[in-house]
């Protein structure tokens, strides 16, 4: 049996159309539907596997807990069965959580206001024409940001301590009080000053790009009616960057419930910060000193509802705001 001459279809009993190796438009149409998928493919795998896959299996865990029979020795002494609720009643009348969740709020306190407002005036001081090395600046104020947290938490943490703090020694050479600034009330102020200090330069560079996105011309027509520079920030500024202080207010309040590395870091320097002084503190005693990962499980997943529901709750005021302010 002879072969077909290159570029045409072979035919049986019919003539075939020329073939010029072009897939047909029902081909091209399904690729290109299934193009974006396609794309979206290994995102998709890997949020499944490092996100969507642990949550489901610390909820999994969070249900279950650890039956011990008779001494606890031997084989199938210890199995895990199912706890319903009981880990969930018991993280919830945890005393030591809400002790926790106590401190978190205090420490939050300190730090969103602190943070956001000086992220706030130093975006304003580099929108100004009048600001010299501006660059410089921004530089400047973002870089303790890319400072892992742990490293700024022992960087700060050997500045507090008085054997080696050079704060200490100039106000010992001078005969000032010095304070103990790892105990006490005085602790929740070092620990935030270290969160102020990381925080501020990426909240800053969120303000001051929406800054920088407001028309020339609003200025300009703020200046014809004999506006200054400081009716202008509180009147036209401040009110037009509103929607990225919500957002930083948000990944602030979300960093603060999470916060980890600074008491962690800091705990063993001093005696005034306990195994579980944060919330996540508790969670990680639980789970890899007390050996109870189902607790901890259940304990892990409160926080995460916590969280979601206050985010949830923050922003929908703020859209019922903003909307209510657009309809006067």
């Amino acid at each position: 049996m002879t072969q077909p001459a290159t570029g045409v279809r072979p035919s049986y009993g019919a003539e075939a159309a020329p073939y010029d190796g072009n897939p047909s438009p029902r081909t091209t149409l399904k690729r290109a539907r299934s193009a974006p998928y396609l794309f979206l493919l290994p995102a998709t795998v890997l949020f499944l596997l490092f996100f969507a896959l642990p949550i489901g299996y610390a909820i999994w865990l969070s249900f279950h807990k650890i039956e011990v029979k008779g001494l606890g020795l031997g084989k199938g002494a210890r199995s895990e069965v199912w706890a319903g609720l009981e880990n969930y009643a018991a993280a919830l009348t945890d005393s030591e959580l809400g002790a926790s969740a106590l401190r978190i709020l205090g420490y939050g306190a300190l730090v969103v206001p602190v943070m956001l407002g000086l992220a706030l005036l130093f975006a304003l001081l580099l929108d100004t024409d009048r600001v010299r090395a501006r660059s410089f600046s921004r530089l400047a104020i973002f870089l303790p940001y890319a400072i892992p947290g742990v490293i700024a938490a022992l960087l700060w943490g050997f500045l507090y301590l008085p054997d080696v703090s050079p704060f200490h020694y100039l106000l010992d050479a001078f005969g000032m009080p010095q304070p103990d600034l790892m105990d006490g009330g005085l602790l929740y102020a070092a620990m935030a000053n270290i969160a102020v200090w990381g925080g501020t330069g990426f909240n800053m560079i969120v303000i001051y790009t929406s800054l920088r996105s407001i028309p020339a011309e609003v200025y300009e027509a703020a200046r014809l009616d004999g506006c200054s520079q400081l009716q202008i920030a509180l009147r036209i500024k401040i009110p037009m960057v509103a929607p990225s202080l919500v957002l930083t207010f948000f990944f602030s309040i979300i960093a603060t419930l999470q916060v980890f590395n600074e008491p962690t870091t800091l705990k063993p320097l001093t005696n005034g910060i306990s195994t579980t002084w944060s919330p996540l503190m508790k969670v990680y005693n639980d789970a890899f000193v007390g050996g109870n990962i189902h607790a901890a499980s259940a304990t892990a997943v409160v926080l995460a509802l916590a969280t979601f529901l206050l985010s949830f709750g923050l922003l929908r005021a703020s859209n019922r705001r903003t909307k209510q302010g657009a309809t006067r």
